[in-house]
């Protein structure tokens, strides 16, 4: 990527060596700087760091990073809701895109782009004078430093469940990576039901359900979505939300957790908002409700149980495969959970990239024992119109894994497809 900035040895800045010229200089990151010779060769003659941004760039920003294997976009989401509908201009940068002010500016890309690409998307939300950007962290944008030379006004950690060990290679690496986000001073919001976090005291914050903490969740229902009291201090609300789930009581309380400790507003005036907020596409996105069919982008051993706990009772029917060329070690996990909690399993496709579809169906079934319950359906629109067509009126219909992606990967192609389409189709809703 190529920026231009104002400075008197030069006009532009590259992380890209290709793009250098002598009125270019040379961004050098953790994945850049094997390239520096290259860069000089093509005429660079100035490198900067990623600390020297800030000279570069105005970032006179208050930046939120949400980080967690699960809850992140939920997570960030909800605190963007609630401070747009708290009067103040907000930008938000994820998986779901990049938006200010409720307006798209940048479709979908990595959870967290790259260092120079972020730093320009945070230039932006600055000079369209908005008062808070709030981000997605990657473990792997961690690892790889691409938040390096940021000042964050607030760090935040949903949970840290088994993800991503295809490039992390082992869990206990993984976990090292996220809880190395919260071992500066900067301040925190942790939630301290996490066994698995570690993290620096100095001005951290911490939410919970179960255990004592500064944000707490007296009491909850999630009966018609979700109803729960908040302390917060020596304060005490309630608040109601449409969402599903009690993965979603944590997302609720660490959004209104950090939106008190970044705006200092009333407790109560926050809560007041929740139910403005209408949840995530494709994050236990109801398509239907009578029949009932939800669409989840649950697609690690942690992320569908907390989707399958959220019915507890239930018959349910669930449809799912996992991605190619990822962490294998989750499948048998993924297909054990299944078998625990849904009446009926239907194995499909995911995004199998470069692996043979079966093969990945065949490592989810090997976490399966009761095979009865178990139908085979590589094509994943037929697996779906399948469990659509054989649905009871008492079953719940789950789809999950690819949440509000637009595409499949099979192979080297990215074909169109999207979950909720198909849905929507084959009960004749669109």
């Amino acid at each position: 990527m190529k920026i231009e900035i104002n400075a008197s040895e030069f006009k532009y800045i590259s992380d890209n060596s290709k793009e250098c010229d002598t009125k270019t200089a040379f961004l050098i990151t953790k994945t850049s700087q094997k390239y520096m010779e290259d860069a000089e060769k093509n005429g660079a003659k100035v490198s900067v760091n990623p600390e020297d941004l800030k000279d570069f760039l105005n970032l006179n920003i208050k930046i939120v990073g949400v980080t967690g294997t699960n809850g992140k976009t939920t997570t960030s989401a909800i605190i963007y809701s609630l401070l747009l509908d708290l009067g103040y201009s907000v930008a938000m940068l994820g998986t779901r895109g990049f938006f200010i002010n409720d307006k798209l500016i940048k479709k979908k890309t990595l959870t967290t782009p790259s260092l120079l690409e972020l730093y320009s998307n945070i230039n932006l939300a600055t000079e369209k004078k908005c008062d808070f950007f709030i981000m997605e962290v990657s473990s792997h944008a961690i690892e790889q430093q691409r938040i390096e030379g940021l000042e964050f006004a607030l760090k935040i950690h949903t949970n840290i469940t088994q993800d991503h060990l295809d490039y992390h290679k082992s869990l206990q690496e993984y976990i090292a990576i996220k809880n190395s986000f919260f071992a500066d001073e900067s301040p925190k919001l942790i939630n301290k039901d996490d066994k698995k976090i570690e993290f620096n005291f100095k001005n951290a914050y911490t939410y919970a359900l179960e255990v004592a903490s500064i944000f707490k969740i007296m009491a909850y229902s999630l009966n018609d979505g979700v109803s729960a009291v908040i302390k917060a201090y020596d304060k005490t609300e309630t608040f109601h939300s449409n969402l599903y789930g009690l993965f979603n009581v944590y997302n609720l309380c660490a959004g209104i957790s950090a939106v008190q400790i970044l705006t200092k507003k009333p407790i109560k005036e926050i809560c007041e908002e929740i139910d403005n907020f209408a949840g995530v596409s494709g994050r236990m996105e109801v398509i239907s409700e009578e029949p009932l069919v939800i669409v989840d982008f649950a697609h690690t051993p942690d992320g569908m149980k907390s989707v399958f706990d959220s019915f507890k009772n239930s018959d349910i029917t669930v449809v799912f495969g996992a991605g190619g060329d990822r962490d294998k070690s989750k499948r048998a996990l993924m297909g054990k959970n299944a078998e625990i909690f849904a009446k009926k399993i239907i194995l499909t496709n995911d995004n199998p990239r470069s692996e043979k579809p079966l093969n990945i169906i065949e490592d989810i079934l090997n976490g399966i024992d009761n095979r009865e319950k178990v139908k085979i359906i590589e094509n994943r629109e037929e697996a779906i119109k399948f469990a659509l067509k054989n649905q009871n009126k008492s079953e719940i219909v789950l789809i999950l894994g690819k949440g509000d992606e637009e595409y499949q990967i099979i192979a080297d192609e990215q074909i169109p497809f999207n979950d909720r389409i198909v849905v929507q189709k084959s009960l004749g809703l669109i």
